[in-house]
């Protein structure tokens, strides 16, 4: 996965923000304010809240900012023009490509969330770019030919999930040989279980957005949250673990592990089990894929072991949380699943957070789009696209039978 070193430091790398307005985003730019010898910030992009990615240029002052629709270009570069910056405004699917691979840029921050991220990570990765992988959804949607482009072209891929970016902290530097080869039996990806991880499962059908939303561990965005809550996220991350790692679906465990102090573990034959822990704080997995095989400073308070006092375990509950269950059977189809499981599970959160459905109709969605046509074996990103656009059809085509 991690291709090569990158080149030395001698002047401050420049990094590429994709969602900076966004949790990550702004957890990536606190640790790159820490250390402004080492990082330059190159470009930032924004959806939705453009007022504060305005108000980002205005402290970071990026070569390029970049904006979804070509209506919203001119009043972002009129206001950073009168406060006398030189940032290039671009937009669109295009003006996120541009700055992920431009031959000035030396890492790119992929957190934008969803399958909107897939072409700009991509892009980077084709550039031979050092990619700091937030977006989960590129690796799930198109995991054999990211991976294949990683190889291709040298990229250096970092995860910054927390758990992805434990697991690679517990291997070792040349696990790419394969996990068999260097010893491991299994991947153990923790899961806090969320926040209803203990409610009454006949309270369920009530829960708000509001409720699914806060998480009690992490600060995260609302499509994130709900995830979580779902343990989506969890079955998410378990086919991303697959691809990053060379893993089968059988090697990679969930464990509900509820205080989020312990990120993963990973198994060896010989019964060693190593773990990466932590505070529940986005800005440790950052600093340590920003500055590998460096460490840095990332602002976060070292851990109180005394404090925690306890780690509880215990194992996931599919009955309570069938999403897990319908993205394993995803990672077993391979193919176009993942890419289906991942776009009905867009449409259907997004009709939840807009209090179209219920909570467990998350699940009926996806299960029913999964069922609704076979995967296909994937050949090209078009493969992908296209099987993402008819799982987004069919959920549409759900949500509006009822």
């Amino acid at each position: 996965m991690a291709g090569g070193l990158g080149r030395a430091v001698s002047h401050p790398q420049q990094i590429t923000v994709l969602g900076a307005t966004g949790s990550i985003g702004l957890s990536t730019l606190d640790v790159i304010a820490r250390h402004p010898e080492r990082y330059q910030v190159f470009a930032l992009s924004g959806f939705s809240r453009l007022a504060e990615l305005e108000a980002l240029c205005m402290i970071y002052r990026p070569r390029f900012a970049v904006v979804p629709q070509a209506l919203e270009v001119r009043h972002l570069q009129e206001g950073l023009r009168a406060a006398g910056l030189a940032t290039q405004v671009l937009h669109g699917p295009e003006g996120l490509c541009q700055v992920a691979a431009h031959p000035e840029v030396d890492a790119v921050m992929a957190a934008i969330v969803g399958a909107a991220g897939l072409p700009p990570t991509l892009a980077a990765v084709e550039a031979g770019k050092k990619v700091l992988l937030a977006n989960k959804e590129a690796l799930v949607m198109s995991g054999a030919l990211f991976m294949q482009a990683v190889r291709r072209s040298g990229a250096v891929l970092l995860p910054i999930d927390s758990e992805h970016n434990a697991i690679f902290q517990c291997l070792p530097g040349d696990y790419a040989r394969g996990l068999k080869q260097v010893g491991v039996r299994r991947i153990l990806l923790t899961a806090s279980g969320g926040p209803f991880r203990e409610m009454p499962l006949e309270q369920l059908h009530a829960v708000t957005p509001e409720q699914a939303c806060a998480h009690p561990n992490w600060s995260m965005g609302r499509k994130i949250s709900v995830d979580s809550a779902s343990m989506m996220n969890k079955g998410l991350e378990l086919i991303e673990a697959c691809w990053l790692f060379d893993a089968t679906p059988a090697q990679v465990e969930v464990v509900v592990h509820p205080q989020s102090v312990i990120h993963s573990l990973v198994d060896y034959v010989d019964g060693s089990v190593l773990a990466q822990l932590g505070n529940p704080d986005m800005r440790t997995p950052i600093s340590h894929a920003l500055a590998w095989p460096e460490r840095i400073d990332s602002g976060v308070a070292p851990l109180d072991l005394f404090a925690i006092a306890r780690l509880d375990f215990q194992a996931p509950d599919e009955q309570r949380f069938p999403c897990l269950r319908l993205a394993r059977e995803a990672a077993q189809a391979g193919g176009t699943a993942p890419a289906m499981l991942n776009a009905a599970n867009e449409v259907a959160v997004a009709a939840f957070l807009e209090r179209r459905i219920r909570f467990p109709e998350i699940a009926r969605i996806i299960e029913d789009v999964l069922h609704a046509e076979p995967a296909l074996a994937v050949e090209s990103l078009d493969t992908v696209l296209a099987a993402d656009g008819r799982a987004r059809n069919l959920a549409e085509q759900w949500l509006s039978r009822r």
